[in-house]
């Protein structure tokens, strides 16, 4: 009998190599997704690619039932993964089999499937759940407001927690069908197309779909009683815009300014391209908040936007956004430049282009409105943290940067970068650092100090040199541009009425 002898190396590498994958090998994914102002923010493990979100909701008793379906693909091996998600959860399936479930903190649901499961494989998960989200507390806050007809959803950095389970972070966005059931004589409103709308049995189901990706915190649901008005773009988009019946003295105002929503937006792809999305609107809800949010395809707006009459501005903003901050997301949250720096200078244009003030008029006079020892110049806004994420200085130093870009590179290459950036990143995540790059491509000048100089550091820039356009070209206090009082009206656009460092550790 002839036998081999097999060095023992040989034969645990043949072992390893008959033996399955074992639990070993599958590993938790992590409960945050990485972005150093929310380190919790988001999860880890896995990419969703769509929700399917099917829900019920009673006004009176501000009850919401609902059954989420989400699709996603691992990115590890996972033997147990999270959903951000604060309301009380019934039952879990993954992949059609019962999970175990478990809350920890205060808005991480955290599942284990029964088996491990492997990277790169498709999954489907199906959370069962209940809740009064007005009654969810994180860190004292609720994100989900409360009116005399319904509830609204809508809110940055974050607001899917009280309402769906997800992945709530910019980094994982995903399309979604949002099917809502209320009670006849009531609307539910959310992003994109209503496919259809039928009634049964006292109750009417709104049945919505967003077919781009779309970030969690841009997913909005409105349920109330609005007067709605709908028409179609030249190019066949359909454009829905809802007020709520209860405006009281700002309705006249809100819907002056809204029903401008397809004008703005045509002129908005002169300077952006292409509109990204399916559907245009708006929304205004009878809610006591003071800010705007750009919901993707249908931006939510305050009644108090509207307090001091029409105002065109505001809409510049939020459409401005549906380019930069919906099609093209941050990275992370200090990438927040990419999205509020750029809608800002929106209205500059729009006040341009009305003739109501040049962008550099506006450029000069706010520059001329703060002194070299104004808190305004130590933010930075290509970095302003978590406590100063959307203080004024990230909406005005931001577009301050972007005219003294225009002023370095001239109009031509300038707009070309407006239009091209967002076909670069269309439907994608990018940062501060990727702009910069991309600016010194189209022109062929380098940029790092320009941007260094207006987005980092915390002092009151010199104005340019060699400019005659330059900011502060004398010691004359510039005029006030006509668009001043329109455009400072908006400057709490994005303060959402809470401290960002409450509620937002996660």
């Amino acid at each position: 009998m002839h036998r081999r002898l097999i060095a023992p190396g040989a034969l645990a590498a043949s072992l390893l190599l008959a033996i399955p994958a074992s639990a070993a090998d599958f590993s938790p994914g992590a409960p945050g997704i990485g972005d150093p102002y929310y380190p919790a923010s988001g999860n880890g493990g896995y990419d969703v690619s769509h929700y399917d979100l099917r829900l019920k909701y009673q006004p009176v008793t501000d009850l919401l039932e609902g059954t989420a379906t989400i699709n996603a693909r691992t990115t590890q091996n996972l033997s147990r993964f999270n959903l951000d998600f604060g309301l009380k959860v019934s039952e879990v399936r993954v992949n059609g089999k019962k999970a175990k479930f478990a809350k920890t903190g205060d808005q991480e649901l955290e599942i284990t499937p029964a088996a491990g499961l492997a990277k790169g494989t498709p999954v489907t998960v199906v959370v069962r759940y209940a809740g009064k989200p007005s009654e969810l507390k994180i860190d004292g806050y609720t994100a989900w407001h409360r009116t005399p007809d319904g509830g609204v959803a809508a809110q940055e950095p974050e607001g899917a927690v009280w309402w769906f389970p997800s992945n709530d972070h910019p980094l994982d966005k995903a399309t979604y069908d949002v099917s809502v059931s209320v009670p006849d004589g009531t609307q539910a409103i959310s992003n994109g197309v209503l496919q259809s709308q039928s009634s049964r049995l006292g109750w009417t189901r709104f049945n919505w779909r967003s077919n781009k990706p779309q970030a969690s915190y841009l997913t909005t649901l409105a349920v109330g009683k609005f007067d709605i008005t709908t028409d179609k773009t030249e190019g066949g988009l359909p454009v829905l815009n809802a007020y709520s019946k209860d405006l009281g003295d700002n309705a006249g105002a809100a819907r002056a300014s809204l029903e401008r929503t397809t004008e703005v937006a045509e002129w908005l792809e002169t300077v952006f391209g292409k509109y990204p999305f399916n559907a245009l609107g708006g929304y205004v809800p009878n809610v006591k908040t003071s800010y705007a949010l750009e919901t993707q395809t249908r931006p939510f707006y305050s009644p108090s936007a509207f307090a001091n009459g029409s105002n065109a501005s505001i809409v510049v903003h939020e459409l401005a956004h549906q380019w930069y901050g919906d099609s093209v997301s941050v990275h992370h949250w200090k990438d927040i430049w990419v999205n509020e720096g750029f809608a800002r200078y929106s209205q500059w244009l729009w006040s341009e282009k009305e003739g109501e003030g040049t962008a550099q008029e506006l450029a000069d006079y706010v520059y001329a409105q703060r002194s070299a020892d104004d808190p305004f110049w130590t933010v930075k806004p290509g970095d302003p943290g978590p406590d100063k994420q959307f203080h004024i200085a990230v909406y005005d130093r931001g577009a301050l940067a972007l005219q003294a870009l225009r002023n370095e590179i001239g109009d031509d290459a300038f707009f070309a970068v407006l239009k091209g950036w967002p076909q670069q990143y269309k439907y994608g995540n990018a940062k501060v650092g990727d702009f910069v790059k991309y600016a010194e491509r189209i022109s062929g000048k380098p940029l790092a100090d320009l941007f260094d100089t207006w987005l980092y550091q915390p002092s009151r820039p010199d104005a340019p040199a060699a400019r005659d356009a330059g900011f502060a070209r004398s010691a004359a206090v510039p005029a006030k541009p006509k668009s001043w009082k329109q455009i400072a009206d908006t400057n709490d656009v994005h303060d959402h009425d809470h401290d960002h460092k409450h509620g937002h550790k996660h």
